[in-house]
């Protein structure tokens, strides 16, 4: 079974290092989080994935659409994602990412969680079609979730941060590399989530 959350109940880890992560609450206001994230719950086409882990193929305990850029296609785990066009509302957001990050998105992956009991293990974004030291924005609406990170080879360095409605999260340097982050469960009943998660896919 997945381990369940060893980080703290409220607020994040201290000394977070600035040179993995840079985190924003609040660059969407409560009604923009609110009708964003209902209008992506009830129009989007979620997809319920299989993907392998420790030789066993398993449904991902979360719901999933891929959008991007024309030749944009992505490898997780086995599973291959063709990407969708972008909505308007997937293009406003876009631009305000890159506006934050400096960095031009080509294409994102959107996640559903339902409940406590969705999540994601324990994993880098580290696949070949995101070339080195791949840079993540990470965008969130709705029921905040601790994103838990920790170094690949020191389980002792680790770090949490609440990602709170309406906020921003940028994962650059070695993070990638060096280091793996998941969304636990919870055994607190929890609220709907969807994230964004914004990514640079290398052409082909």
């Amino acid at each position: 079974m997945e381990q369940l959350s060893f980080f703290p109940e409220a607020g994040q880890s201290k000394g977070l290092p600035p040179e993995l992560l840079d985190y924003r609450p609040g660059i969407f206001s409560p009604e923009q989080s609110k009708y964003l994230m209902a209008k992506f719950i009830t129009e989007m086409p979620w997809q319920q994935k299989i993907i392998k882990m420790y030789d066993k193929h398993l449904l991902t305990p979360r719901l999933t659409v891929w959008v991007g850029d024309q030749g944009t296609d992505y490898t997780f785990s086995g599973e291959k994602y063709d990407p969708l066009p972008w909505t308007d509302e997937l293009q406003t957001i876009r631009e305000r990412v890159q506006i934050l990050s400096g960095i031009n998105f080509n294409s994102v992956l959107l996640n559903y969680y339902r409940d406590g009991n969705d999540s994601v293990a324990w994993h880098s974004d580290n696949e070949d079609e995101l070339g080195k030291h791949p840079v993540v924005a990470s965008v969130s609406f709705g029921q905040v979730r601790s994103f838990d990170i920790r170094n690949k080879k020191d389980h002792t360095q680790k770090y949490s941060i609440k990602l709170e409605d309406g906020s921003y999260l940028l994962m650059k340097g070695d993070l990638q590399e060096n280091w793996e982050h998941r969304i636990a469960k919870s055994t607190k009943p929890m609220k709907e989530r969807v994230n964004l998660t914004f990514r640079v896919i290398k052409h082909k």
